[in-house]
C-alpha cells in the first residue's frame, strides 16, 4: 500500500532530521517504545514541509530511501543528518511542533503570531532546547531573549534557538526560601541555594542581564505546566511561536497525551 512520506525535525533530546513513512503519533511512539534506542523521555519535534530543501543536506537520498519493507510494513526512520539541523532549516518550512510524552501520545502545536504577556517579575528562567541546552535567568522578556543568544557578537549563543520560558514566581520563592531553607527545588536540577545565589547576583550586579543556571537543560524532568508561553524558534530578525494551550485544552483535545504528560 502507498505510504505519505514524512519530514521531521528531532529538537529534543538528539537533533536530528529524519525521512519516515509514520505519521507523527506512530513516529513518536516508535521512537520512545516501539524501537531498539530504547529512549525513555520526552521528545520534542517538528514535521517539516517534505518538499523543503537545502544543500547543506542531502534530503532527496534520504526521502528516496523511503521504501517500505519487504512485507509491507512502512520505513519507519530514515535518518538523514544529526549536525547543525536548527541553524539549516528555513522556519517557513516547519508546520507544526509536537511535544510526545514518554508513553507516545503527542500534543500537536500550531505557530501563531506571539504578543508578550505582562510579567509580575523583571527576572524570568529560560529552557534552552536546541542547539544549545542550557538554563539562563535573564532579564530579558521573551523576544529579547531569543534575539541576544542569536546576535553573531554572542559567542555563547548559536544562529537559530528554540527555548521556552518557566512559570516560576521569583519573589514567591525568595520569601518562601527565606522561612524555608530546606525546602524542595523548583527547577529540576537546580538547589534552591544556588537559584537564590544567581538571583542576588544578577540583582546586585550592574549591566548583568543573563546568568547560567545548568550547563545542561533537564527538559525530561521539567513539568509541562511551568512552560509559560510556548515554544520559540529565533534568529536575527526572524522569530516562530508556538504557543502552549491551557489545560482545560490540552485535556479536551489531547487527552491521551494528557493522561500520560508530567
Amino acid at each position: 500500500m502507498p505510504y505519505t512520506n514524512y519530514l521531521y525535525m528531532i529538537c529534543y533530546p538528539n537533533p536530528a532530521l529524519v525521512g519516515s513513512q509514520l505519521d507523527p503519533e506512530q513516529f513518536a511512539r516508535h521512537y520512545t517504545v516501539g524501537s531498539s534506542r530504547d529512549y525513555q523521555g520526552r521528545l520534542v519535534f517538528a514535521e517539516l514541509d517534505p518538499d523543503f530543501r537545502n544543500s547543506f543536506f542531502d534530503i532527496e537520498t534520504g526521502m528516496k530511501a523511503l521504501v517500505p519493507h519487504e512485507d509491507g510494513r512502512p520505513k519507519s526512520t530514515r535518518f538523514i543528518a544529526s549536525y547543525r539541523i536548527l541553524e539549516n532549516v528555513d522556519f517557513s518550512a516547519i508546520r507544526s511542533l509536537y511535544l510526545s510524552s514518554s508513553a507516545g501520545y503527542v500534543m500537536r502545536i500550531n505557530s501563531a503570531p506571539y504578543k508578550e504577556a505582562p510579567s509580575r517579575n523583571v527576572l524570568r528562567i529560560y529552557a534552552e532546547i536546541n542547539p544549545v541546552r542550557m538554563l539562563v535567568l535573564s532579564k530579558s522578556n521573551f523576544v529579547e531573549f531569543g534575539s541576544y543568544f542569536t546576535d553573531p557578537a554572542n559567542g555563547k549563543g548559536a544562529p537559530k534557538l528554540l527555548y521556552t520560558q518557566l512559570e516560576f514566581d521569583i519573589d514567591e520563592f525568595l520569601e518562601e526560601f527565606s522561612s524555608n531553607p530546606l525546602m524542595q527545588s523548583p527547577i529540576a536540577g537546580i538547589h534552591p541555594s544556588k537559584l537564590r545565589d544567581a538571583i542576588d547576583e544578577i540583582q546586585r550586579t550592574a549591566g548583568k542581564s543573563q546568568k547560567g543556571l545548568s550547563l545542561d537543560c533537564p527538559f525530561d524532568r521539567i513539568p509541562a505546566r511551568m512552560i509559560r508561553h510556548g515554544f520559540m524558534f529565533a534568529s536575527q530578525g526572524k522569530n516562530l511561536f508556538f504557543p502552549m494551550p491551557d489545560m482545560q485544552t490540552i485535556e479536551k483535545d489531547f487527552y491521551k497525551y494528557f493522561k500520560t504528560m508530567i
